[in-house]
């Protein structure tokens, strides 16, 4: 079971690295409302330029102090509880803008991936 947990911890550290560092500025299917960037899809939910750069700060966090959780095994709880908050808040903007279920797909699997490590 630790093996799967070590896992579901790698995933989600570079689940957030992608989104975040690798494919932020291009469009995927994922986007809400018809963003064609993340900052853009951030202002589709109605949410400031502010407010897209914190929330992308506490995910790299979050993506940072999972990946040093493989050294410091302390580091994954408060990182996995930060994430579960942040992808319910990407789940509920999703449903904000009554985006296709589809373009929920990635934050409830994350969501759902950051409560199994958190439980």
């Amino acid at each position: 079971m630790e093996s799967v947990s070590l896992l579901i911890q790698a995933i989600l550290a570079l689940g957030i690295l992608n989104v975040w560092l690798l494919r932020a500025g291009r469009p995927t299917a994922f986007r809400g409302g018809a963003a064609p960037n993340l900052k853009a899809e951030f202002a589709s939910y109605g949410l400031s330029s502010a407010a897209f750069y914190v929330i992308g700060a506490l995910k790299l966090l979050a993506a940072a102090m999972l990946l040093l959780g493989f050294v410091r095994p302390v580091l994954v709880m408060p990182a996995a509880a930060l994430l579960a908050v942040l992808m319910l808040g990407a789940v509920l903007m999703h449903a904000k803008v009554r985006d296709p279920a589809i373009r929920y797909l990635p934050a409830a699997v994350m969501l759902f991936l950051s409560l199994v490590v958190l439980f």
